[in-house]
């Protein structure tokens, strides 16, 4: 399986989908198709946590100040449930690995494996 998870109004996804080879992928944009229980709970299941895909740049983190409060696994969990701008961006997921973020590193490291 390839998937991934994007913003169509963030200008990093839309720079690194241009970067990568997105044949074969199915594409879902978070804002006007929602994540299922379904699909963050395998995305969970590739990662260690809830946390690693917890986008804590967001800006309703701040507002929330989520920083100074002690955050569970379940509330992150709930979070990115209950407010998309909380999935760290983009996702990949290519067969069973999963790549989180838009650092320099995971695309690379993306990269590589499509390659």
């Amino acid at each position: 399986m390839k998937k991934v998870y994007f913003l169509q109004t963030c200008d990093t996804c839309r720079r690194i989908l241009k970067e990568v080879n997105l044949d074969g992928f199915e594409k879902q944009e978070i804002k006007t198709n929602a994540l299922t229980v379904e699909q963050l709970e395998e995305m969970r299941k590739l990662t260690d946590s809830y946390e690693s895909l917890f986008n804590k740049r967001a800006k309703l983190y701040r507002e929330m100040d989520l920083k100074n409060q002690n955050v569970t696994e379940a509330d992150y969990r709930q979070y990115i449930l209950d407010e998309y701008t909380f999935l760290k961006r983009p996702v990949f997921i290519v067969e069973d690995e999963i790549f989180i973020g838009n650092s320099k590193k995971v695309i690379d490291a993306l990269k590589s494996k499509l390659t």
